[in-house]
């Protein structure tokens, strides 16, 4: 039985007050043994939430890291830098950094491989834009972005790493896919990854990223293949996190 993951992804929001009334919020009203939950803080803010969350059950990590030990890569952050600030999880391959940032399928691979390598657990972030979808493709990008990391790390690596699918198009835009659209792209990914190693396949958590509320979350939870989400801006408001949470914990 796959236990649910909630994490909240805060990307480059927060001050020192926010983040202290956020995680007093969240070590309050979450029940942190009944699903598991990770927060995904700016890298500016890890010492505050290593300090706050250290004894909890909730988890933290960061949002971005270079693939590198050290080096002359200004502005960048280690895997070594984050478990300096007991850093469980790290974020790859969100679709603002392959977007953005220009991050391809090849570079996100290398991030995972050098997380797997220092013992902090990759949450690989996969998912297709509004043109794909349209184009009836979500399938075809979705595995591509999964089968580059497959072929770097292997199935070994995959039972080390989270994998969550967020539709680019339902990011930070208020479309949400519904319930049974989000489950066929899971089953899917699900699907594609037996091919590589049954039980891994029916092991690895797989979560739905993209405007998850804290009243469309029960529903989404209930799908058989969506173990818990990847939260954005619900994440900053502790009544909706704290409400997505409870609801992965039923």
């Amino acid at each position: 039985m796959r236990q649910a993951l909630v994490a909240a992804n805060w990307k480059m929001n927060g001050t020192k007050a926010q983040v202290a009334e956020l995680l007093a919020g969240f070590k309050a009203g979450i029940n942190a043994q009944a699903c598991q939950v990770a927060i995904f803080s700016p890298a500016v803010f890890l010492s505050d939430v290593q300090q706050a969350l250290q004894g909890s059950a909730i988890a933290w990590g960061g949002q971005n890291v270079h693939s590198a030990e050290s080096g002359a890569y200004t502005g960048e952050t280690s895997l070594g830098m984050l478990k300096e600030f007991g850093c469980q999880y790290v974020l790859v391959g969100h679709s603002e950094r392959r977007t953005l940032f220009g991050e391809s399928d090849e570079v996100v691979a290398e991030k995972v491989a050098a997380a797997l390598s220092a013992g902090v657990t990759p949450m690989l972030c996969i998912g297709e834009t509004l043109e794909e979808r349209e184009s009836g493709v979500t399938a075809e990008v979705c595995r591509r972005q999964l089968k580059a990391v497959l072929d770097k790390v292997g199935v070994a690596g995959f039972n080390k790493l989270v994998v969550a699918y967020e539709p680019v198009w339902a990011i930070g835009t208020g479309k949400t896919a519904s319930p049974e659209q989000a489950q066929e792209v899971h089953a899917d990914l699900r699907a594609f990854l037996q091919d590589a190693d049954a039980e891994m396949a029916k092991k690895i958590q797989i979560l739905y990223g993209g405007s998850v509320k804290a009243a469309s979350a029960a529903e989404l939870f209930a799908m058989p293949d969506i173990d818990g989400g990847l939260v954005g801006g619900a994440s900053l408001q502790i009544e909706e996190f704290v409400g997505i949470c409870n609801a992965a914990a039923q």
